[in-house]
């Protein structure tokens, strides 16, 4: 009797959506993912041509990042996977950008620490989104971790373009937006980590001692 009662019950529960992967917002994303080996051979072709095409496509994917949330918003088709894929794309060019900007010196020797605190911020997110994942929810992006990915955005633009563009000493400019930054990764870390653990997720995830299992 038990049995069947439990059958019948299972009948009744609604099967899960199946999202649908390849939307539009999900493909501006993947597009914008293609930056990444692009950047990855810039120092290929460092000249002062190839740094205008390698500054404007990297404008462009991060305009991409505002397009794709609209498209997700108005479209009603924001899914669990954009959620999880938009920020790892804002992650993946940023980090590769800084990573090749080090290598070629267009970021000095000290800043080496900038970009170690940058990169292992959105490492550490990138984990805790994981885990958030794992027990069946999603930390999306907040709105201090956009006005960071803006800082950040506008700083890489900056150092990507050759020296002098426009009139503006924008490599000066882009190191100095770059510490502004690594400040505002401090904090919109420390947001999305207390958030999480402060939340009823984070509460039921986390490891329950001896004391409180009992």
């Amino acid at each position: 009797m038990a049995t069947s009662l439990g059958e019948a019950e299972r009948r009744r529960r609604p099967l899960p959506v199946r999202e649908r992967f390849w939307n539009l917002p999900n493909t501006i994303t993947v597009v914008r993912m293609a930056v990444v080996p692009v950047l990855l051979a810039f120092p290929l072709y460092a000249g002062r041509v190839g740094s205008l095409v390698v500054a404007w496509l990297f404008i462009l994917a991060a305009l991409g990042d505002l397009l794709d949330g609209w498209a997700a918003r108005r479209g009603r088709q924001v899914t669990r996977i954009g959620k999880l894929l938009d920020p790892l794309a804002d992650k993946l060019t940023v980090s590769t950008a800084l990573i090749v900007l080090l290598v070629m010196g267009r970021i000095p020797t000290w800043g080496l620490v900038l970009v170690v605190v940058v990169i292992g911020r959105e490492l550490a997110v990138t984990g805790l989104r994981g885990i958030a994942s794992a027990g069946g929810h999603v930390v999306a992006a907040a709105w201090p971790g956009k006005i960071k990915t803006l800082a950040q955005n506008i700083a890489v633009g900056c150092l990507l373009f050759p020296t002098g563009t426009l009139g503006v000493p924008n490599h000066e400019l882009g190191v100095t937006l770059l510490a502004v930054a690594t400040a505002l990764t401090f904090w919109s870390g420390y947001v999305y980590f207390a958030d999480y653990f402060g939340s009823e997720a984070g509460a039921a995830d986390a490891p329950r001692s001896d004391e409180e299992s009992g």
